[in-house]
C-alpha cells in the first residue's frame, strides 16, 4: 500500500505545477509580443540597407557548378553561348542573376538541359554514370566571358 501512496504523491506536484507554468508562459509571451512590435517598428524607421555585392557574388557561386568544356560548347562561343554544369534545384531566373554578378554580362537567354544518369558496365561490375544539370547561356553581341584564365 505505502508504494501507491507515493505514485499518487508525484501525480498530485505534477498538477500543481503546471498552472503555474502556464502562468509564466502567458507573461513572457505578452512581453515578448511588446518586444517583437518594438523591434518592428524600429526596422521600419530605420532606413533601407544596401546589399553588399560581395554577399551576391557568394551566393551566386552556389548555383554554378563550373564551366562546361566540351567541343560543342567551344563551338557555342562563336554564337555568344556559353555551357555551365549548375546545381540541381537552380532555375532559369536564379541562373542569369548569378551569371551578371559574376561576370558582369548582359544576358539575353538561357536553356536548361537535365542530363540523366546512366548505367555503365566493366565485365560483371556495373556502376552509374551520375547525372547533371547544364545550362546554355546567350549573352549579348560584343561581350565575352573568360572561362580559363590565361
Amino acid at each position: 500500500m505505502s508504494l501507491f501512496n507515493i505514485f499518487k504523491k508525484k501525480k498530485t506536484i505534477k498538477k500543481e505545477a503546471k498552472p503555474k507554468v502556464e502562468k509564466v508562459k502567458e507573461d513572457k509571451s505578452s512581453s515578448l509580443r511588446f518586444a517583437n512590435a518594438r523591434v518592428v517598428e524600429e526596422l521600419a524607421e530605420s532606413k533601407p540597407q544596401k546589399i553588399r555585392k560581395e554577399t551576391k557574388i557568394s551566393q551566386s557561386f552556389r548555383i554554378l557548378k563550373i564551366p562546361h568544356i566540351t567541343e560543342k560548347a567551344t563551338d557555342l562561343t562563336q554564337n555568344n553561348q556559353y555551357a555551365f554544369r549548375v546545381f540541381p534545384k537552380t532555375n532559369k531566373i536564379e541562373l542569369k542573376k548569378a551569371i551578371e554578378d559574376i561576370y558582369g554580362v548582359d544576358v539575353v537567354s538561357v536553356r536548361i538541359i537535365n542530363v540523366p544518369k546512366k548505367k555503365k558496365r566493366l565485365g560483371r561490375i556495373q556502376g552509374i554514370k551520375p547525372g547533371y544539370k547544364k545550362a546554355i547561356v546567350k549573352i549579348k553581341k560584343g561581350q565575352k566571358i573568360e572561362l580559363l584564365p590565361r
